[in-house]
This record gives C-alpha cells, structure tokens and sequence, in this order.
C-alpha cells in the first residue's frame, strides 16, 4: 500500500507541475503552453481538457481550473481535478519549473487492472499541497499499453526527480471493486488521513507519516456477505528510495542484481481488524527495519501477468510452476532487517488467544529466525500457553517451488527428503497444554532441534535438548507402577547429539545425556569408524550400499539408579505375586543364568554380569560399561549377530565393567 500511495503521490505532483513546461510572461504564451502538453496527450491517444487559465504576473500565481486527463492507455487511466494553483512561480531555469507552492483540489483518480476491468481503483484528495517544488519541465511517453504498474513506475521515476519541502494532503480516500465473472463482486473503501512526505530531495524522502488509514471490505465467503473493518494508526516510514521503488516496475531493470534499501524504518499502530462473522483483533503495534529490494527478482509486472484472471481455467501443472518459481524469485529479491509485531489480541469462540510477540528476518529467499513468544489462548479441555516458538533458517523461496513440483506429483521418498534442508532446528519453550481429561498440563521447559552440515539432503550433524514433564494417566495399566510409587508427573531431560567428520570418516553419537527425574539418569558415547560419504546418500540403495563399510567404534554407557530398580523389582513382585525380596532374589538368579549360559568362562562377560548384579541388588547404585572392538568388526554383522547369538556379538568387544556409588 506504501508503494501504491508513493506512485499516487507522484502522478498527481505530475498533473499539477511535470505537464506544465510554459513561458510564464505572458498570458497569451501561458495558454498556448498548456495547451500544447495537452495537446500532447492528445496526440499520444488520450483525451485532455482544462477550463479558465489565468495568471497573475505580479503575484506569479498560476490557476488552471476543470482538468480532465484520460491517457488513453489500456488498462485505461483517468485524473480529475476542479482547480491547480502555482504560487511564486519562478521561471529563470527554462528546464525546470519552481514554484514556492503548488495546491490541487478536487482531485480524482480511477485506474483498472487485469482483463475486462476485473480490478478497479478510485481515489480521491480534496486536497494536496506541495511546498517548495522544483521539478522538470518535460515528461517522457507512457506507452499505450500501459499497465497499472507501469503507470506507479512512471510516476515514480518522475518523482524521484522533483524536490519539495513537503507534500500534504488532508486526506486521501481510495475505492476498491473486484468482479467475479457468475459470482458478486467484492471491495472496499478506505481513507487515510493527515499524509506528510518530508524532504524530497535527490530520490529519497526523508520520512513519510499519516494518522492512520480506516478502512471497510465486503466479500463472499460460503455465500454469504461478511464485511470486515479496520483502523491502522500512526504510519509512519523514514529514509525512502524511490529510485529503488521505481525499479521493481522498470522491465529495463530486469538483469539489475544489485540490492537496494527502499526503507530503513516503518512503524504502525495500534491496529484494530473487526468482521461480522464475530472476528474481532488489536495489534499494538508493528515494526519493519531495512527493508531492501534486489530488481532482477521482483519484476512485480511480470508476476501478476502470470496469474488468471477471475474465472479463468485453472492454470496447467507447468504453468503453475512457472508462476510458483516466480514467485519463488520474488521472495529471494526482497531483504528484511526485522520485521515484528507486538501485543495481539484475538477473539475467539473458545476465547481469547493473545501474543505477546512475533519476529522475523528475510534475506535471499531465507528467513533467518520466524519467532512467536507469550502465546495464551485456550483449547477445549484448557489453556495453552507457549513461552517461545521458532523456527530456524527457513527458505521460504526454495519451499514454494518444491510445493508447486509436489502438487503436480506424489514425490517419491527421495524427492520428499528435498524438504529437509529448507528448515534447520526448531525450538520451543515454556510451553504448557492440556493433558487429555486430567485437568493436568503437559510442560516443556526446552525443546531445541537442531540439524545442518548437510550432504546432500541429508543432515550430517544433530542436537536436540529436551526438559520436560507430562501427567500420568493412573488408568493406563502401563503407567500404574509409576504413579503407584508417588511419580507423577513423569519429568525427561535429555541432550542427544551426533555428528559426522568427513576428514576422519567418523560419526559419534555425542552428547547422549538422558535424566529421568525419580528414576534414573545414563549417559553415553558411541562411537563408528570407516563412515563414508555415501552413508548419507537420499538413494536407500546407494546409502545401504556405503553402510557395509560402516565399523564399529567404542561404545561407553553409565547408569545411575534413582528408583528405576525398585519400580521395577515392585512390579514384577506383583505381577508374580511374591515379596520383593523375592523377586529381587529371582532376577539376579535369572541374570546369573544367562550369564552361566551364555560363557561363564569369558573373564569380561563374568565381570559384566557380575556388574548388572551389584546395580540390581543395591539400590542407588551406578553401572558403568564400556565397549572397545577387538578389531575391525563391520556394524551391520555385529547388529544381525546380537539378533541370532548376542554372546558371539559381544565377544568381538574387550568389555569393562564397574560399579559404584
């Protein structure tokens, strides 16, 4: 909407001095010079009119009154306005035209977009006025195919080349229609009030402002009429390119890479959105920071030239990939600082939903960070509450092109696995929801995901950090053990991590630190040598193939009890129907069996069992156990051989294992 009220701003400083390049000595010389621009537009295939010209020689002020302009273009375009006054007009540089003051009134603008008028716009200013303009006398040609956008691009070119003081205009109202072919129209009108331009001066606008922007829409939506209202508040933008503005509609600028800043600051709010379906919302406020463009990538015209016009045909897979790639362009050519909106407020039937905050950056296609923090609203069986969301490194442009490929086929699991370098972690915290019909809530204190170091499209590298602590349900027969021993709820902090190095051809699993509050906490290393590249490969023949050569590393696990023994030795008392002494006494017994069975002569195998029974028969105990290959022994094997003869797998380790409090 900036860019449109830009553009606007432009053709009326157009009307009211660029057509206006005239000897101002005489009368007679006055007219026969504005008539020649009109009769320019004449001969361009327009229609141009004016009423009365006077001039006043000794106060050097300009009126031209009814100018009525129609550029014969198609879309067409037409201007209005009932009077435009020069005031201390100064003509000693015949190539540019001064005036201490230009003032319009009455002034009406309708322009259409798209086949068979399907988009029409209409504004009116009952006046603008424009303080210290310096501007050039000449206008270049408007083609007659001209589009909307190009008339913006034309306006604002001619913009980026006057100088004011200021432009004001009291207020500016703009109508909006939308037809449907066999279906009702939609559209709107909305005003802004109290628009200030400041300083413009060599292509740039030192700040814009208006007092806000009131707006009301009707529509359709399943057959029925809602009308939707709104009230944006204190607009506010420092530090505009309009040269950088006039080349997103410049074809000429097609192969133009360079990035310019369009925006350094735009600030607005409160803003108030209510419909009749029941919808109301406030946002305090919302915030952009450099906001950029890259030229080559926007080309805004020849997007739009691609989307059907109402009622057409729906577009061919090629056509929508075509379109969906454009639009992928789109979002790579535009650069965001910060964009963030604070303090919304949403009703809802269920009731209210607010957020504190949401952030994010843009560049080369690629968010950087897309952030919510302090939401509160409710479910049906309670609230929810979410400290922080955030999605990290999302590539926005590269998403909506695998959409568009997605939508015209299935995509095999190969192609699907393309998804998973356009985003790279997820995090969340605070998080609080409803657990089922407890009256409970689950809580995450921390969920962080992190992937990346990518080959291919598979990552080689991972962390995930996990607190958290959800109810138990004490009519799961699965859960009852634990809330009968008094741990309820069941709290989990875990930081896994794994990573790949290329040079060494290693992959370690590495933090692995898991705590389960009540119960136990273990941490381990587990280490693989020989890992190569294409282990990493999105063809499962290809990766199954490279995993062959996969060898076993060390691996080290330690297990501190916290109650997990006891539980356990409770349950099976129960299930047996025996003392606990009891069953503690026949599962040590079972583990020597195994452990009898299964090699008594191998020394590490009867240090591992004897460990196993230290931590079973004293509770509180921590077991430690670290595995290190013999020789090289290939991973696959060893994981087939525990399958069918675990003893003859864990021979192929040196074992040591220890106890101890």
């Amino acid at each position: 909407m900036k860019k449109i009220l830009l553009g606007l701003v432009a053709v009326i400083v157009i009307a009211i001095g660029g057509f206006f390049g005239f000897d101002l000595y005489t009368q007679r010389r006055i007219t026969s010079a504005v008539e020649a621009v009109f009769d320019q537009v004449r001969a361009e295939g327009g229609t141009a009119s004016h009423g009365r010209i006077s001039f006043d020689l000794m106060q050097r002020t300009l009126t031209i009154g009814d100018i009525a302009i129609d550029t014969g273009t198609q879309p067409p375009f037409r201007l209005k306005a009932a009077t435009v006054m020069a005031y201390g007009v100064d003509r000693s540089d015949t190539s540019r035209f001064s005036a201490g003051s230009l003032e319009a009134r009455d002034v009406e603008i309708d322009a259409t977009m798209g086949e068979k008028q399907a988009f029409t716009l209409n504004y009116k200013l009952p006046q603008v006025t424009v303080k210290d303009f310096i501007g050039p006398t000449g206008v270049r040609q408007l083609r007659k195919s001209a589009s909307l956008f190009d008339l913006y691009g034309f306006g604002l070119v001619y913009l980026a080349g006057v100088s004011a003081t200021s432009i004001t205009a009291p207020s500016l109202t703009g109508t909006i229609k939308v037809a449907t072919p066999g279906a009702e129209g939609s559209g709107g009108e909305y005003t802004y009030s109290n628009l200030v331009l400041d300083n413009i001066k060599d292509g740039k606008i030192t700040s814009s402002r208006s007092d806000g922007v009131v707006y009301i829409f009707n529509s359709q939506a399943a057959g029925k009429a809602v009308k939707m209202t709104g009230n944006l508040a204190n607009v506010v933008a420092s530090d505009i390119d309009i040269g950088a503005m006039a080349a997103i509609f410049d074809p000429g600028k097609s192969d133009d890479a360079r990035d310019y800043r369009v925006y350094r600051h735009v600030s607005a709010g409160p803003y108030e959105v209510t419909s009749t379906r029941g919808m109301k919302m406030r946002i305090e406020g919302i915030t952009v920071d450099d906001v950029g463009f890259r030229p080559s990538q926007m080309q805004l015209p020849a997007l739009l030239a691609m989307i059907p016009p109402p009622g057409s045909p729906p577009p061919s897979p090629a056509q929508a990939r075509e379109l969906m790639d454009r639009l992928a362009s789109l979002y790579q050519g535009i650069r965001i600082g910060n964009a963030e909106m604070h303090g919304l407020s949403i009703e809802t039937p269920q009731g209210p939903l607010k957020l504190a905050s949401t952030r994010f950056n843009l560049d080369g296609g690629k968010i950087g960070e897309l952030a919510i923090e302090g939401l509160d609203a409710r479910a049906p069986k309670g609230p929810i509450k979410v400290g922080r969301f955030a999605l990290k490194s999302l590539d926005v442009a590269n998403f909506v092109r695998l959409s568009a490929q997605f939508a015209a086929q299935k995509p095999s699991p190969e192609q699907a696995l393309a998804l998973f370098p356009l985003l790279e972690g997820v995090e969340v915290k605070d998080f609080a929801s409803p657990y089922k019909a407890t009256g409970k809530p689950v809580n995450i204190d921390v969920f962080s995901l992190d992937w990346g170091q990518f080959v291919g499209s598979i990552p080689s590298k991972l962390r995930l950090i996990a607190k958290m602590a959800a109810p138990l349900d004490a009519a799961d027969p699965r859960q009852q053990a634990l809330v009968a021993a008094g741990i309820n709820p069941m709290a989990i902090d875990a930081d896994l991590g794994a990573a790949w190095t290329e040079a060494s051809r290693s992959f370690a699993l590495e933090p692995v630190k898991l705590d389960i509050a009540g119960l136990l906490n273990a941490s381990a290393k587990v280490s693989l040598a020989n890992v190569p590249r294409e282990a990493f490969s999105a063809s499962a023949a290809e990766a199954m193939g490279a995993a062959a050569q996969i060898e076993a590393g060390t691996i080290e696990l330690t297990v501190h009890d916290l109650g997990v023994i006891d539980i356990a030795i409770a349950q099976y008392a129960r299930t047996q129907n025996v003392s606990r002494d009891e069953a503690r006494n026949a599962i040590l017994n079972s583990i020597k069996a195994q452990g009898d069975a299964s090699g008594g002569a191998d020394p590490d195998a009867t240090a591992l069992v004897t460990a196993i029974s230290q931590f079973i028969e004293t509770p509180g105990q921590t077991l430690v156990i670290k595995l290190t290959p013999r020789a090289k022994a290939p991973a696959l094997q060893l994981m087939q051989l525990l399958k069918t003869d675990p003893p003859s797998a864990l021979a192929q380790f040196k074992i040591e294992a220890s106890t101890g409090l």
